[in-house]
């Protein structure tokens, strides 16, 4: 996704994406980097679906609940969140990690622990940005108000929402330009994201 980033939204300090899992690229001491922020929809929709629904319209039961706080203290102490980067989560992480202490808390209603978490994951977001950087964001989770005013809250960059049609094709249209640029034979993978040795051109290419 970075080099995508980099080529197609050039305009914009930082592009955030926010689906599943938030992840970034952005600029750090003249080095471009991306990794993954935190776990969002995979989490705050596994709490929908506690109340019948596939996820919270609007964060609208988040912002209704109160803080559970021990639970956000230990959301906040988890260790991957001060690992260096390049990093990456999966749905393993979700469900070893945050699930149970979800589940702990469970005697709390789901709006409590929606808005502990969408509290909690807001912080981590808007920390990854500086003050004066223009954000692009895009992904799924950008229709969460309640997340949204949680991000805004917590950083001082400004955060642009584009057209819903970009909002929701975006990866889309970068991983088709990732496959012309390896059909090019030009480079699509940056060292300085996935931490390997050398920038390089990925992907297989099949041919009729």
């Amino acid at each position: 996704m970075p080099v995508g980033d980099q080529l197609l939204f050039g305009n914009y300090d930082a592009c955030l994406n926010l689906g599943g899992f938030a992840n970034c690229s952005k600029t750090f001491d003249g080095e471009l980097a991306a990794f993954d922020i935190g776990a969002v929809n995979t989490v705050l929709n596994f709490l929908a679906k506690k109340k019948g629904s596939p996820y919270d319209n609007r964060g609208e039961w988040a912002q209704r609940g109160s803080l559970i706080f021990p639970l956000f203290q230990a959301l906040q102490a988890l260790d991957f969140y001060s690992k260096d980067k390049p990093k990456s989560l999966g749905i393993e992480w979700v469900n070893d990690t945050i699930i149970p202490l979800l589940e702990f808390y469970s005697n709390h209603s789901v709006e409590d622990l929606l808005q502990t978490y969408t509290s909690h994951i807001g912080i981590q977001i808007g920390k990854i940005f500086d003050r004066g950087e223009k954000v692009l964001v895009s992904g799924g989770a950008v229709n969460n108000d309640y997340l949204m005013k949680e991000i805004n809250k917590n950083s001082s960059a400004s955060f642009e929402v584009p057209s819903k049609e970009l909002i929701d094709f975006k990866e889309a249209l970068i991983f088709g330009l990732l496959g012309v640029l390896r059909l090019r034979g030009e480079v699509n993978c940056f060292a300085s994201v996935t931490g390997s040795s050398k920038d390089h051109s990925s992907g297989i290419i099949f041919t009729p």
